[in-house]
């Protein structure tokens, strides 16, 4: 609201078009914008001290036996190696893959973790890709062998891979 002015006062005018008023990169008004304000001071740094060797260091122990156990969300790999090996034992040294992932599922019952039950990005059960990790594994080790399509053997003894 304008206050009336005294008849023959002299007033000031200022005339201000929307370009000085507003940022020309935010389009907000010049008090509030970051544009129209000039950058804060940098904050003083601190000035580096040299240190001396003369400090003893504290009787902490190493970090290395601090570590804290590693939560799975998987079961790994490895932990399926026995349960195959004692499965394929126990059937002859051979299985079909689905008869042998059925053995598994109950030999490994207690082990498998709450995320064994998801699915990969392909669809697969989490623990049935992990016990055929396992496989390829054993296949490396020389205690399977890749015959057929879908069966699981053991190795010979004696014989190569």
């Amino acid at each position: 609201m304008l206050r009336p002015s005294p008849p023959g006062a002299l007033v000031r005018v200022v005339v201000m078009n929307a370009s000085d008023d507003y940022c020309e990169l935010c389009d907000l008004p010049r008090s509030q914008c970051i544009h129209g304000r000039p950058p804060p001071a940098p904050a003083p740094k601190k000035a580096v001290t040299p240190r001396t060797g003369t400090r003893k260091r504290s009787a902490a122990p190493a970090r290395s036996t601090l570590t804290k156990p590693v939560i799975r969300r998987w079961t790994p790999p490895e932990v399926f190696k026995p349960l195959i090996l004692s499965a394929l034992e126990q059937a002859g040294g051979e299985l079909e893959a689905d008869e042998l992932f059925l053995e598994l599922e109950i030999l490994a019952e207690d082990r498998l973790t709450p995320g064994d039950s998801e699915t990969t990005p392909e669809g697969e059960l989490r623990w049935r890709y992990a016990a055929r990790r396992a496989r390829v594994a054993l296949i490396d080790e020389g205690l399977m062998t890749r015959t057929r399509p879908g069966v699981w053997q053991l190795a010979r003894p004696g014989h190569d891979k």
